[in-house]
């Protein structure tokens, strides 16, 4: 008997739940019908690359985070590892502007735990009590109580003020275009909280993972961040080509899901053009607030605790340059800005330095970043607009004065999930409620992790869960 399953959303997360089923369908030699609906004329969410001549603009993520293998284990099943590159290792090195200028990060300092000491003690962006502060993290007790801390409270608590303010705070920005006294440290960096437990302090934690991963790779430098070539766009399309006998449908909405009481199927899907589809499961891979509208009909209260989960939305701009007349070196990936600098601009990354093949020989790229929680209204002036305030504050910070070849403005409206105090609650008793309404999955960006990996992981799992309860 053939069984039908709906997913809702194609972003990478509903890509991977897809491909997924359609691996084990056709390993198992199961009967499954398999659909995939989404609102937007294309599939892949944030994740977009855009080729213009010569140019490979990333319009959302850029890259992954390479210590979690979900992604680097899916593009070596989808057969495109020989397309992985990392970072430049010869431009290596990250900025904190401060003060109107630009200090690098110090060498070895990761996130914002140190773990190299000449070039931590030497860095110009600490003063000398702010060092003395943070290294006294290898002293501080670590917390027993479990009480869930904002990430401010972390930070300060184990390494001082200027931690906060100089690193944590516009990292955290430039990522996660969140606040940092809102966010929740269990939910958005666990591995912080774990190396407190373990270890009894970060620094320790860290210099232990440093050494295991160098053992690892034989003494060398791996690289933290991971992209494709030619761009993430290379993921998004070899995971649908190679999801088989997938049905994909973009341009059309999912509006609600409500119970069958008869005929084929558990669950009946009312689409904006007035179809409904029927279902025996249905994997929901769309923003928590999409995701409440959903389910509203099914429980209120699961829709309540997902409306809860708020959202941020930010922009990227994206500035092209001839490289003669480019005055600065772009010896490093780019900087962040501290909310205390009041500038528009979140981050910018190097883009042309950061990774190969992201310009033409005789020109550079520059990605920037704005809006997050600390200034939403940005991501919605006109484009004209957007372009001036960035320009002039690269002006200032880079004394960058040449016109730009071209710029690419791409604005996420509501993208970026807040995992503020208690989301771990929040997202256990959502997971609590799912697991009532029979065989509805939830997967995404809101629950258990952002990055491109945590998202592939959370298709996988919503697929391995709908197909168990449908096959046993």
């Amino acid at each position: 008997m053939q069984r039908s399953v709906v997913i809702i959303g194609a972003g990478i997360s509903g890509l991977s739940a897809a491909y997924r089923l359609s691996r084990i369908k056709t390993q198992g030699g199961i009967e499954l019908d398999i659909t995939v609906i989404e609102k937007s004329g294309s599939v892949g969410g944030t994740i977009h690359t855009e080729y213009h001549d010569g140019f490979v603009i990333e319009a959302g993520p850029d890259c992954f985070f390479a210590e979690k293998p979900y992604a680097g284990v899916l593009v070596k099943e989808l057969g495109i590892a020989d397309r992985l590159i990392g970072t430049n290792n010869k431009n290596q090195g990250t900025y904190v502007l401060w003060h109107k200028k630009l200090h690098k990060l110090p060498e070895g300092v990761i996130l914002m735990i140190p773990t190299r000491f000449t070039p931590f003690v030497t860095s110009s962006l600490f003063s000398l009590s702010g060092k003395m502060r943070m290294g006294m993290e290898l002293f501080i007790p670590k917390r027993t109580d479990g009480i869930d801390e904002s990430l401010s409270e972390f930070t300060v608590r184990r390494f001082g003020r200027e931690a906060l303010d100089r690193i944590a705070e516009p990292l955290v920005a430039g990522v996660h275009a969140g606040d940092p006294d809102t966010m929740s440290v269990k939910s958005s960096f666990p591995r912080f909280v774990d190396m407190e437990q373990k270890y009894g302090s970060l620094i320790k934690g860290m210099l232990t993972a440093r050494r295991a991963m160098q053992k690892h790779t034989a003494g060398g430098s791996p690289s933290m961040f991971m992209t494709m070539k030619n761009g993430l766009q290379d993921i998004i399309d070899t995971l649908q080509q190679q999801s088989d006998g997938v049905r994909f449908r973009t341009g059309v909405q999912a509006q609600s899901i409500q119970r069958m009481h008869s005929g084929s199927g558990a669950y009946t899907i009312t689409l904006s053009n007035a179809e409904q589809l029927h279902a025996d499961g249905i994997i929901v891979a769309a923003p928590a607030y999409v995701s409440a509208g959903l389910v509203s009909y099914l429980s209120k209260d699961l829709s309540d605790l997902l409306l809860s989960i708020p959202y941020v939305s930010t922009a990227t701009i994206s500035l092209a340059y001839k490289r003669a007349g480019f005055h600065h070196a772009l010896k490093g990936f780019g900087f962040v800005v501290p909310k205390k600098e009041n500038s528009h601009i979140m981050a910018a990354t190097w883009t042309s330095s950061k990774f190969s093949n992201r310009s033409p020989d005789d020109a550079v790229l520059i990605r920037c970043f704005v809006g997050g929680a600390a200034n939403q209204e940005m991501v919605f002036q006109p484009d004209n607009e957007i372009v001036r305030l960035v320009t002039a504050e690269l002006r200032d910070i880079m004394g960058i004065s040449a016109e730009p070849l071209f710029t690419r403005i791409y604005r996420w409206d509501r993208a970026m999930p807040q995992y503020t105090i208690g989301h771990g609650s929040r997202v256990k008793t959502i997971e609590q409620l799912v697991a009532g309404l029979g065989n509805i999955q939830l997967c995404g960006s809101a629950y258990h992790g952002i990055g491109i990996s945590d998202c592939i992981n959370s298709g996988n799992m919503a697929a391995q869960s709908v197909l168990k309860q449908l096959f046993g």
